[in-house]
């Protein structure tokens, strides 16, 4: 099968509601694309006599990294088929029981939001295959270049969106002003783009979510918070709320910043991203790393360091702890890693559908 094109994820996520009632429950997003496509997300979870808390996974926002709906496709139908038919499932080397599978949907409800971009994959696979942002021509001011059209829409979160304030000036955060730049645009204002404002809504509609997984690539890797410095569990004062520390953030291993995160909450994210790499692991021998993401590279106003800030600017909302996948295989191995063969995608989906499992049952 090749990859899905946006027409077949989104018949995929609804014909998945239909052939499972009682366990899926399809959710239509409040704000269709600019090109005006309406998106849908699934509820997955047995039923149970009191709320439970709450997985949310998104993919498809950066829309040249074609495999991420694929990944939350099969990991929603492989968990939905397996617990209707009281079975296990099995990736390569990672295998899960019949109870395990039991156990996870009865203890979580999942929401699967496999497709947030439907606009910008449709322009990757069918015009330019390494286009990135959203198709938002609003900030373009007229320009006739095509790099002008567009929001890079993981900068577009309500974390240190003032970059230019919140930073070192010798700090290089992979984001730009630029409507111009191709890649890292963060658009004019925090949730400027609908695609984003229906994340936000969903969180709002989940106020049990605890954990959130964003499904990007490519690195391998499973990223936690937080992106904008080294993490640091000593002084609470200093944080991206204290506006003491603008124009200090963003410099590793320096003394005159690092962002505050709880050793409690530190030691959870990383136990759980080392979860994560220990499913994908077992598949097939493919090692993943665990580590934050500023250890990737320096970021503001991204989905997994916004959703953990929401509890510290509003601490009536739940604690969200934030990750990213970063999926792949090695560039030297493949033509185009952000959508390698299809015969390489597919197992890379069994090897991240196996951590998200493994994940899942550590959260529990």
């Amino acid at each position: 099968m090749p990859y899905l094109n946006i027409t077949e994820v989104e018949s995929a996520v609804t014909s998945l509601a239909t052939a499972y009632p009682g366990l899926a429950e399809l959710i239509t997003l409040p704000e269709p694309s600019f090109e005006g496509r309406t998106a849908h997300a699934l509820q997955i979870g047995a039923p149970a006599p009191i709320p439970k808390k709450c997985v949310m996974l998104i993919g498809g926002v950066h829309a040249r990294e074609w495999g991420s709906c694929e990944v939350l496709v099969h990991f929603a139908a492989d968990l939905l088929e397996a617990y209707r038919n009281g079975t296990g499932l099995g990736y390569g080397g990672s295998v899960f029981t019949a109870d395990q599978v039991q156990h996870l949907l009865r203890r979580l409800d999942l929401v699967v939001y496999p497709l947030v971009n439907p606009d910008g994959r449709l322009y990757s696979q069918t015009v330019k295959s390494m286009w990135r942002k959203n198709r938002n021509p609003a900030n373009a001011g007229g320009s006739p270049n095509p790099a002008c059209i567009g929001v890079d829409l993981n900068r577009n979160y309500d974390f240190l969106f003032d970059f230019a304030t919140a930073f070192d000036p010798h700090a290089d955060p992979q984001v730009s002003a630029d409507p111009c730049d191709e890649m890292v645009y963060c658009g004019p204002t925090a949730f400027s783009e609908p695609e984003t404002r229906n994340v936000r809504w969903l969180l709002d509609q989940h106020p049990r979510t605890g954990w959130f997984v964003d499904v990007h690539s490519y690195a391998q890797d499973m990223l936690y918070n937080w992106g904008d410095d080294d993490n640091q569990s000593v002084d609470p004062d200093m944080n991206f709320r204290n506006h003491q520390f603008d124009g200090k953030r963003g410099l590793p291993g320096d003394l005159a910043y690092s962002e505050y995160i709880p050793k409690g909450d530190e030691d959870t994210a990383r136990l759980l991203a080392e979860a994560f790499c220990q499913g994908v692991y077992g598949v097939r021998g493919v090692p993943y790393k665990p580590m934050t993401g500023f250890h990737l590279y320096p970021t503001s106003g991204t989905s997994d360091d916004y959703v953990y800030a929401r509890h510290y600017t509003d601490p009536d909302r739940g604690k969200v702890l934030g990750f990213t996948v970063e999926w792949g295989n090695d560039a030297a191995h493949s033509p185009n890693p952000f959508h390698p063969p299809w015969a390489e995608m597919e197992r890379i989906v069994l090897d991240v559908d196996a951590g998200l499992v493994q994940f899942c049952l550590a959260v529990t």
